[in-house]
């Protein structure tokens, strides 16, 4: 705890962006079980519950080529506020939908507002590498997965217990209200940064792009290692065993919301016991570790009380994969392609979080059970452990720092 909060005292800029990191993946995490809750008493099926899950991934997928080039080309500052007035109108327009016959509007809106979260997102991690570096910045990137983890932490919890208590329009209402407070707080960030605008044509940057990629294959390795963290996209996994298991116990929207509260619990706890521990030689045995924990849980999914133990001990080790594997990615990328590598590197892993939401509805709607399919996804971690052994030996992997 004491670097991140010695690195957040040097860095007045990345304190404020931090700030309002926390507020705005608050709000885009709060209203989630809102949207959950709301299919399910609408008496959405298997599918449609794992189709919305993917439509939090998929709008990063299709705008990334495009967000890439955008992001060399207008100022960080400019492109967060216009995202929050976006993210603002979409969440308060979900208030309408309160009927199945209005399934396509929601799923315009999630599109609509994730795909703008996405892209909020891009637009701060392409930003980090260009105010700090080395160690500073593996730990800039932790702070940001623990602001995301008790954003998510936080958003679930409350808004479980809102939408039980006042219902789901409330929810949207307060969530909108979140975006207005980061509205304000970006309209006054000052951003100081070098910030060469690139007047290059779109066409010609997403070719320079690529070929960056293609000649430089480690960047690609490190593309896909960090994108199979997203085998971790359990929203839709979750949703479906708070329907299935645990409905007699707990109101699903509680059910859902402190089940996903207790594996972000682990999310914000893991990087402050591993991030000093972490390197490259260690990171093989976190996939390792990753892949154990899920496995434990398709154990004893069935079980509300155990699963909420497991999930604390999936998101123990995920925030560390996740801000490791993104640190390298960094480290081993040229600054002048900073925004499009990273937004390139954020399609593959929204990609693969969609796929896995529809891979999840898709097995439960052939009749898989919940806790094999838990247990594939745990399966996919021993094989990525493999992966990065052979992409040790055959690259030369630089140590941060």
């Amino acid at each position: 705890m004491k670097r991140y909060f010695s690195l957040l005292r040097r860095e007045p800029l990345l304190r404020r962006l931090s700030f309002i990191q926390l507020l705005a993946y608050f709000g885009a995490w709060f209203s989630n079980v809102a949207i959950y809750t709301l299919l399910i008493q609408m008496g959405a099926d298997a599918s449609t519950i794992a189709l919305v899950a993917a439509l939090h991934f998929l709008p990063g997928v299709f705008q990334a080529p495009l967000s890439g080039v955008i992001l060399d080309r207008i100022h960080p500052k400019r492109l967060m506020i216009i995202l929050t007035i976006i993210e603002i109108f979409s969440t308060l327009t979900l208030i309408t939908v309160d009927n199945v016959g209005m399934l396509w509007l929601l799923y315009v809106l999630v599109f609509i507002r994730m795909g703008a979260s996405s892209f909020h997102f891009t637009v701060e991690m392409s930003l980090l590498p260009r105010i700090l570096e080395g160690k500073s910045l593996q730990t800039a990137n932790e702070i940001h997965s623990i602001i995301w983890s008790l954003s998510y932490t936080f958003g679930m919890a409350l808004s479980g217990l809102v939408v039980y208590w006042v219902g789901v329009t409330t929810a949207f209402l307060l969530d909108a209200g979140l975006f207005v407070i980061v509205l304000f707080l970006l309209s006054s960030l000052n951003i100081e940064i070098e910030f060469s605008k690139n007047s290059a044509k779109l066409g010609f940057m997403m070719r320079e792009a690529f070929s960056y990629i293609r000649n430089h294959p480690i960047v690609l390795h490190l593309m896909i290692l960090h994108a199979i963290i997203g085998f971790t996209a359990f929203d839709a996994l979750v949703a479906l065993a708070a329907k299935h298991f645990y409905a007699q116990i707990i109101a699903v929207s509680l059910g859902i919301g402190l089940l996903n509260a207790a594996r972000a619990f682990g999310l914000v706890i893991g990087p402050m016991v591993l991030g000093n521990w972490i390197n490259n030689s260690r990171l093989g045995l976190l996939l390792l570790a990753e892949a154990a924990s899920i496995m434990f849980w398709a154990l004893v999914i069935d079980d509300f009380y155990l699963s909420l133990v497991a999930s604390v001990g999936v998101g123990f080790v995920t925030t560390t994969l996740w801000s490791y594997t993104y640190t390298l990615l960094q480290h081993h990328t040229d600054s002048n392609f900073y925004g499009r590598v990273i937004a390139y590197n954020d399609m593959i892993f929204l990609g693969v979080g969609a796929f896995v939401s529809l891979l999840i509805g898709y097995l439960a709607v052939l009749g898989l059970s919940l806790g094999m399919i838990t247990l594939f996804l745990g399966s996919v971690f021993a094989l990525a452990a493999f992966y990065y052994r052979w992409i040790r030996r055959t690259y030369t992997l630089e140590e941060i720092g």
